[in-house]
């Protein structure tokens, strides 16, 4: 789910909320563990509650983020982490859309 998407539907059902306050209380729940945060260009990010381990395909031209399986994706290697940094998580988004 998006912010903004949440915040569409709360309008469309008379709830009174702002979409800071959608934001804020999305980031609340993600910084609880109930959500993970998904990147998925510059400002957009999408909240999925699938919290486990997973990748992404995100459909081009229709906003949607598909899941992947963990086991879906294999990396070869990652690059040298900076000094006194470790690797919380690796997120992988397959852009894709229909054949034209």
């Amino acid at each position: 789910v998006s912010a903004e998407l949440l915040h569409e539907e709360a309008v469309a059902a008379d709830v009174p909320v702002s979409l800071a306050t959608v934001y804020n209380t999305l980031h609340q729940f993600t910084e609880a563990g109930l959500l993970r945060e998904v990147a998925i260009e510059g400002n957009k990010t999408y909240f999925d509650t699938k919290v486990s381990h997973h990748h992404h395909f995100f459909i081009e031209g229709e906003n949607r983020v598909i899941d992947i399986p963990g086991e879906g994706v294999g990396l070869g290697r990652l690059p040298e982490i900076p000094e006194g940094m470790e690797v919380v998580r690796v997120d992988v988004v397959v852009r894709v859309r229909e054949k034209r």
